[in-house]
């Protein structure tokens, strides 16, 4: 009884609707002994980024995520997705599937990305022996999609573990293959609409929450609001319609080995045409209803979130990013919190959909030309930002 109530905890947490709830630590509560830290990125995903391989490191994220819910057949299941990698909490009686699907997702980076992912499987029980703890929250992104928030410094202690070279977990044998159903990224870059697509990451100095860093990020997220839509960079009646073929070619390797991708292939190409016809025109197609879809889009994409610090990448003019780097430095001077933002012209956006049909499906914000990997590059430089 005691597994199956602990298999369930996620799904039984209270959600909270307005996005300011994230610095609300009465939204969260903290994960079971029992359960794992799954945590993973891409090993110099800078130097990808500068050749241009955007596409491909935020797929390699994503992939985490979608092997995961597939490998341990949970669609509830609370996790992140990072830009670079994707981290993910399990409960201790799937740590084994955890580690297959882990391991086969690192084979398949590998192989069909040119990639390395790194990977690792963390007892929450161990993170909770060095002093620090795992709490997790609910947001209400739509009334279809939550999305997971993380506090208490145990996901940043597991992600240093990692690099580290612990808790590692080694790569499946060749031409293992993770089940990536659902994983998509066939959408051109979202171009900026306000200024700039701006990814920020702003986390406590001492990767401990305290009441001044709440405050700070109440205020950062007060900023945001002012921005119209709050900043959300997928405009309401969603992305303008243009087919990435790049990203049909990535989706084709998620969704079949290489003896049958020449047969995938056209199916894909011509399954996206269908969409974008009816994204570019306005129409229905069978059961798929076009208004709802493109509201959807929008509403249950990721474009803000908690990671024992806020992330979120953001459309804004240049007016409201400067008074957003004005606050952050002031945090910064005042010792409360390290930040990192990174400026660019768009956005990107790769996707999981349990059917084409469903409206429950995810979408993964990220900075076009670096984001989330080159924020956080400049966070460790104390805040600059790179355009």
């Amino acid at each position: 009884m005691a597994q199956t109530e602990n298999k369930c905890f996620y799904e039984s947490l209270p959600p909270f609707d307005a996005f300011e709830g994230v610095a609300d630590e009465t939204n969260y509560r903290p994960l079971p002994d029992g359960w794992w830290l799954a945590v993973a990125d891409i090993v110099s995903s800078t130097s990808a980024i500068a050749e241009g391989q955007y596409k491909s490191v935020n797929m390699a994220g994503a992939s985490v995520i979608s092997a995961l819910m597939n490998g341990l057949e949970e669609r509830d299941l609370p996790f992140v997705f990072g830009g670079d990698g994707a981290m993910a909490a399990v409960p201790g009686t799937l740590s084994a599937k955890a580690t297959e699907a882990l391991a086969a997702a690192k084979t398949w980076v590998a192989e069909e990305l040119g990639l390395e992912l790194r990977a690792a499987l963390v007892p929450v029980a161990d993170i909770r022996a060095k002093g620090h703890d795992m709490r997790v929250a609910r947001f209400k992104a739509s009334e279809v999609v939550s999305y997971a928030m993380f506090s208490g410094g145990g996901a940043s202690w597991a992600e240093t573990e990692m690099k580290a070279g612990r808790y590692r977990i080694e790569a499946a044998p060749p031409g293992t293959r993770p089940d990536l159903t659902g994983l998509s990224c066939r959408w051109s870059p979202i171009v900026s609409r306000h200024g700039a697509i701006v990814s920020i990451i702003a986390v406590p100095s001492e990767r401990v929450s305290t009441p001044e860093f709440q405050a700070l990020i109440g205020d950062i997220v007060a900023l945001t609001e002012g921005e119209e839509r709050g900043g959300h960079p997928v405009p309401k009646e969603g992305p303008d319609p243009r087919l990435s073929m790049r990203g049909v070619t990535i989706e084709s390797r998620a969704s079949a080995s290489r003896g049958w991708r020449l047969l995938i292939w056209p199916f894909i190409a011509m399954q996206s045409l269908i969409l974008f016809a009816c994204f570019r025109l306005g129409i229905n197609f069978g059961p798929f209803n076009f208004k709802q879809s493109t509201r959807d889009l929008a509403r249950n994409s990721d474009y803000r979130k908690f990671d024992d610090g806020l992330k979120m990448t953001i459309d804004i003019n240049l007016d409201r990013l400067r008074l957003l780097e004005e606050r952050l430095a002031v945090g910064a001077a005042a010792g409360i919190c390290r930040y990192g933002l990174h400026q660019q012209d768009s956005a990107l956006m790769t996707c999981i959909a349990s059917s084409p049909m469903s409206r429950d499906h995810m979408h993964f914000i990220d900075g076009g030309a670096g984001g989330y990997a080159m924020a956080a590059r400049n966070l460790n430089k104390g805040g600059t930002r790179a355009g």
